[in-house]
């Protein structure tokens, strides 16, 4: 072929529509030529959506705000069962720590979440209307209702006056005490953050679970050894509730659940795992040998790790936000087990 034979519409006498191979031909000539070494030039596709914006608008809450109003609220609600108890079985060494923990946590479980809204007169607009419908809205009468019962509680034992008062503000807030530690884990499931609303079956068992084990801790560390019988056991039965249901929930969420496994909330919740198992065996442990000290490592050990485990829920529904793929990959295999 000369430089004459080619013109402005190709090679003179070739037809390149017509002549290039297609098919298998193709791949199979093309295959050829191409190195055993050598990488395709285009990548592997990966997820991203418009302009790498996420879909979601992450949770604009402050951490140390928000997890420390869950955890507080969880630990308050779980010591007013264990003052009930502790009330009625003749424990008053256990009454009183719980009563005052109960009152404590629920106080500062108030102020962080006001300090969270910016003005304390949020909170008091969200009682204007009761929405049954609304996490939110039950949630707030729920500690506007608690919250008195337990000062009324924890101030009559420590006056030693208006025992009947203090027994009747003592067993209603036993009563309001499990809506207390779980609304919380309703409603973070009622919201679009992908690893919160995939784990609304169990999340209020994990929740549970984790305000078992606080309570438990904070009666071991604080509550004379003596009587200390019902919160070790509250130890190991909220162990096993709140890390069964964990692994249950990471089950069936799927794609949901990779944050829990990645990063800063892994490494918190393996550390709660660690430490909610090792305060778990070490009270039982402790309750055979009656050792003050063991029952306040134990005790210790059992609040650290149901703080970091409700830290790590809180940071994995975080990350889970800030990525698309999490809430439109799920959506496109619903779509399609529909169609199917």
């Amino acid at each position: 072929m000369s430089g004459s034979d080619v013109t402005r519409g190709g090679v003179r006498g070739e037809r390149p529509g017509r002549m290039a191979p297609t098919g298998d031909a193709a791949g199979r000539r093309g295959r050829r030529r191409r190195g055993r070494g050598e990488q395709p030039m285009v990548p592997d596709a990966r997820f991203s959506s418009y302009y790498g914006k996420p879909v979601l608008n992450k949770p604009t809450w402050e951490p140390l705000d928000i997890a420390g109003y869950l955890y507080l609220g969880g630990l308050a609600g779980a010591s007013s069962l264990l003052a009930a108890g502790g009330h009625a079985t003749g424990r008053p060494g256990l009454a009183r720590v719980t009563k005052l923990g109960a009152a404590g946590a629920i106080t500062m479980s108030l102020a962080a979440l006001v300090h969270d809204l910016g003005r304390p007169a949020r909170f008091v607009n969200m009682l204007r209307v009761f929405k049954p419908t609304s996490p939110m809205s039950v949630g707030s009468w729920l500690l506007a209702g608690y919250a008195p019962l337990t000062m009324a509680a924890a101030a009559a034992d420590v006056a030693r006056r208006y025992r009947l008062l203090g027994a009747g503000a003592t067993a209603a807030a036993a009563v309001l005490g499990p809506a207390v530690a779980t609304y919380t884990a309703v409603l973070l499931s009622d919201t679009a953050v992908p690893s919160w609303h995939e784990g609304y079956r169990e999340l209020p068992f994990v929740f549970a679970g984790s305000a078992a084990t606080a309570a438990a801790g904070l009666a071991l560390t604080g509550a004379p050894t003596a009587q200390t019988g019902p919160a070790r056991r509250m130890a190991v039965c909220g162990a096993v509730l709140e890390l069964g249901a964990f692994r249950l929930m990471r089950r069936h969420m799927g794609l949901a659940a990779e944050p829990f496994e990645q990063g800063g909330p892994h490494r918190l919740l393996r550390a709660a795992e660690s430490l909610t198992v090792g305060g778990a065996a070490l009270a039982a442990y402790a309750g055979r040998r009656r050792s003050r000290a063991l029952s306040v490592a134990a005790g210790t050990a059992l609040l650290t790790g149901s703080a970091a485990l409700r830290f790590g829920v809180f940071h994995a529904g975080v990350v889970s936000a800030e990525d698309p793929k999490y809430t439109v990959v799920p959506q496109r295999e619903r779509l399609r087990e529909r169609a199917g």
